[in-house]
């Protein structure tokens, strides 16, 4: 165990929802207190927190600053305790005291808890037949050595979840790893805010790719005096490292964006880290090289301080100021009617993917035309749809129109303007819109390009009023069992709304033997194979070759069903 020891003064960390390395459940259920008084509940607990911090500290020999934090920061693992234990008013205490004498408890659970592990994942970390932490003392020492540096003990999770290696280091192994970053310059409250950014720094990284990293780290900090902008304390420091750790999980490369960092210091002061995310991710939605992405903020700042998220747009007006010609504008309004009309300037990525302009929009952005991002402004009547807006005022008319709405913004999210069509579209789906929206995944993940979805929606929207896992099955068959194209699909969406076992999967794999044994002299379309009602596909198997009916009685056939959605 360690022989010193300081009690740490840091704040709590700031740590945003998108931080990779730390989960949390806000609707996890505390542990019911029912056999204790409501009244007397927040006092109890209180008791608990005492008598455990002295447990630790006085019979398990723990310095009491480390059970001090683990007493205060368990309470999951505290209220179960509590729960187990009679309740007296007035000899609470002693009965809680009693309780641990004759019952020990698992030491890790609590430990865990206290650096801030989500308690539904603890169950997973703890060791079949050692509840005391002297049993494995590894973990606890390297927590106590981090401690002891100044990292806050209930943030220590950030390391544990980002390199879990660095637990099983002996503490003067961190102390040299810790020194060894100090060499570079920075002070310990910079360091911890590093290493909460770069937590891979403490565990296993090669020194090769540490020294990238903080080489960068410097440049950025002490030769282009980033640092005076941080103010000095952990949470600051954590922030702006976890700015500059999303452009590397952009892509970019070490060693090669230190000085673009350093010319852009206003992204990583003047944005929130929520806010960065928020602006990378409208580029990410193009569908681009990331790393194309993380080049194109830092060489260009200014685009950031665009609106990319409330104002609206005409999608030809859109096109027509970013310099795409009148025919191939002419073109797409004859092709992609669902994309007419207006739409907000955060669903740009999708209305671009959806046209297969993504990669041209992007190619102008690098090539100087970004500022048009910034200029863009709409007429106050340019391409504004009256149909549209009565049957939007009809919607918003009704008792609950939540639902439609949040199905219609599903709908403008993925590409489709404010049209008469998309309202067409949108009166054939069923299911609350993020339903929608993870079926509509689904079908991207399964190999359709949003293009082709996108048409195919228009010509059956029904395809999406089915569950994901059933529309994941036909895809899979129809794609990888099949070889089917994305074409012959998209010639024939509905084809997705007929049952897999009883329509699809029985009629195709017998049209694939047929044309094995050359009995078919042709093929036949989708559309024939499995739209085709079993009077007709029966009488043109019969026609095929005379053993054919046969052949699907026996080996294909199964209970015919109509179409499912």
């Amino acid at each position: 165990m360690l022989s010193r020891c300081k009690t740490p003064t840091l704040q709590s960390l700031y740590v945003t929802l998108k931080l990779q390395f730390f989960s949390t459940n806000t609707h996890q259920k505390l542990p019911t207190l029912s056999k204790i008084p409501a009244k007397y509940r927040p006092q109890a607990i209180l008791q608990a927190q005492e008598v455990l911090t002295e447990y630790f500290h006085s019979t398990r020999s723990l310095p009491f600053c480390f059970a001090e934090y683990m007493g205060k920061n368990s309470r999951f693992s505290l209220l179960a305790l509590v729960s187990k234990v009679p309740f007296s008013r007035n000899r609470f205490p002693n009965s809680i005291q009693r309780f641990l004498r004759y019952h020990p408890i698992n030491e890790f659970e609590f430990f865990f808890e206290s650096i801030g592990i989500n308690h539904v994942e603890i169950s997973s970390m703890l060791h079949m037949n050692k509840c005391f932490l002297c049993e494995d003392s590894k973990v606890f020492d390297a927590a106590c050595s981090l401690a002891c540096y100044g990292f806050p003990w209930n943030k220590l999770c950030i390391l544990y979840n980002g390199d879990v290696s660095i637990f099983s280091k002996e503490p003067y192994e961190l102390e040299e790893r810790l020194s060894y970053i100090e060499r570079y310059g920075f002070c310990n409250v910079a360091v911890i805010g590093i290493c909460l950014a770069f937590p891979n720094v403490l565990g296993e990284k090669s020194e090769d790719e540490i020294d990238m990293l903080f080489d960068d780290l410097k440049r950025v900090f002490l030769d282009f005096d980033l640092a005076s902008s941080v103010e000095g304390n952990v949470n600051a420091w954590f922030e702006i490292c976890r700015k500059i750790a999303m452009f590397y999980e952009l892509g970019c490369e070490k060693g090669k964006i230190c000085e673009l960092m350093g010319r852009s210091k206003s992204i990583f002061v003047d944005y929130s880290e929520e806010v960065l995310a928020e602006k990378i991710d409208f580029f990410c939605r193009l569908d681009v090289r990331k790393e194309e992405i993380g080049l194109l903020v830092l060489s260009k700042p200014e685009i950031l301080s665009f609106d990319l998220e409330v104002r609206m747009i005409s999608t030809v007006g859109f096109l027509k100021h970013f310099g795409l010609g009148v025919n191939k504008r002419k073109l797409i309004a004859q092709t992609y009617q669902y994309i007419m009309g207006r739409n907000r300037i955060a669903n740009v990525p999708h209305v671009l993917r959806s046209l297969d302009l993504n990669e041209w929009f992007f190619d102008r952005l690098k090539n100087g035309g970004h500022g048009l991002l910034g200029n863009y402004v709409i007429g106050s009547v340019e391409d504004f749809d009256e149909d549209y807006a009565e049957h939007l005022q009809k919607i918003q008319a009704t008792r609950t129109p939540f639902h439609t709405l949040h199905k219609l913004n599903f709908l403008h999210g993925i590409g489709f303007g404010e049209n008469k069509l998309t309202m067409k579209v949108l009166s054939l789906l069923h299911g609350p819109g993020d339903e929608l929206q993870e079926r509509f995944d689904c079908l991207l993940r399964g190999g359709i390009k949003l293009s082709t979805l996108c048409k195919m929606l228009t010509a059956s929207p029904k395809i999406l009023n089915q569950k994901a896992e059933f529309l994941e099955q036909k895809i899979k068959f129809l794609f990888l069992d099949m070889g089917l194209s994305q074409e012959e699909l998209c010639a024939f969406p509905s084809c997705l709304c007929y049952d897999l076992e009883k329509r699809i999967m029985p009629r195709c794999q017998f049209h694939k033997w047929l044309r094995e044994q050359d009995w078919c002299p042709y093929k036949y379309s989708l559309a024939s194979i499995v739209a085709t009602s079993d009077k007709m596909f029966m009488a043109r198997i019969s026609d095929i070759h005379p053993d054919a009916l046969k052949k699907w009685s026996d080996s294909f056939s199964k209970e015919s069903d109509s179409i499912s959605c």
